[in-house]
């Protein structure tokens, strides 16, 4: 999965556009399907509108980090604004999971106790609404998905998208057997897929804040490929962690052959992490071992992860 930077400035006016579409695409549907629930009396409608609120303030909040995760370093913010993306991102998925609780006690009480609901509204509206969200998917998707915010943006779409089918379904059952209870059944399947969508959301930013490893990356796997390089004689204090926004960052002790220029080898260690890794922000400290200095066998268990080169073993 690539990591890079290269998003220039006209790419990123260029998703802004297709994100700021898809966010127009879905209030306008927004607002539609929420009168059109008031009047048909259905929970489903109203729950789907409830999450098309959700997907709405996710694209709103994609459009703003993706300019503020694009301002450069300054000041006390050294490593930039990437993190914003996943600040957004976890209260975005803390709204979903709220907005699910409210919703299963009302539908658990329509169980108990069903209202008429008219089902052909419900799945008229329900249709238009699959329509209205494939391309509100494939607007959004045009945008760059390195980023937490269009990732998990796309992703509330998606589990929208099943939501409506699962309403179609619903009013059409009512529609047929006049089972009205259908209609709290399928909100409580639209609650689900909000839970499942805003867990996702939670962990992910969980993990930047928590700086693990990106998605994906194994720390092992880069220490043996450092330990690998030319001159390399021992890996050892290795962090790596997620900076948010698509971005990584390194941070290690290399102990470098005594034949070997310390400044090379940490070139050719960041040539490495770049190509094979992409890993373009990499803090490396370089040393010649010295004869009191314990081999890293002897010393990770103090300064974390560490490897050996094949000519140490």
């Amino acid at each position: 999965m690539s990591r890079g930077h290269s998003h220039g400035p006209a790419a990123a006016e260029r998703d802004q556009r297709w994100l700021a579409a898809a966010l127009a695409v879905i209030l306008a549907f927004m607002a539609a399907e929420l009168v059109v629930g008031i009047l048909s009396h259905s929970l489903a409608l109203i729950t789907d509108a409830g999450h098309m609120l959700t997907d709405a303030a996710s694209l709103a909040v994609a459009l703003v980090a993706a300019r503020l995760v694009r301002r450069p370093a300054a000041g006390a913010y050294t490593y930039g604004f990437t993190r914003v993306d996943a600040l957004s991102a976890q209260a975005n998925g803390i709204t979903l999971v709220l907005l699910a609780c409210w919703f299963t006690v009302s539908a658990v009480r329509r169980l108990i106790e069903p209202s008429a609901t008219a089902g052909g509204p419900v799945l008229a509206v329900a249709l238009v609404g699959v329509a209205v969200n494939l391309l509100a998917v494939w607007l959004a998707s045009r945008a760059d998905r390195t980023g937490l915010n269009v990732r998990g943006a796309v992703a509330h779409l998606m589990s929208d998208l099943w939501a409506f089918l699962a309403t179609a379904l619903a009013g059409g059952v009512i529609l047929l057997t006049g089972w009205h209870r259908a209609d709290a059944i399928a909100a409580l399947v639209v609650a689900g897929l909000m839970v499942y969508a805003g867990i996702g959301l939670i962990r992910a930013a969980g993990r930047i804040f928590l700086e693990a490893a990106p998605a994906g990356t194994d720390p092992s796997d880069i220490g043996r490929a450092m330990a690998a390089v030319p001159g390399v004689r021992e890996v050892h204090d290795l962090h790596v962690w997620d900076l948010g926004a698509g971005a990584a960052a390194l941070s290690a002790h290399l102990v470098v052959e005594d034949s070997f220029d310390c400044h090379q080898v940490a070139h050719g260690v960041r040539g490495v992490l770049a190509d094979y890794h992409q890993i373009g922000h990499a803090t490396l400290q370089a040393d010649h071992r010295h004869t009191d200095q314990p081999l890293v066998t002897d010393d990770c268990a103090r300064h974390g992860p560490g490897y050996l080169s094949d000519d140490v073993h």
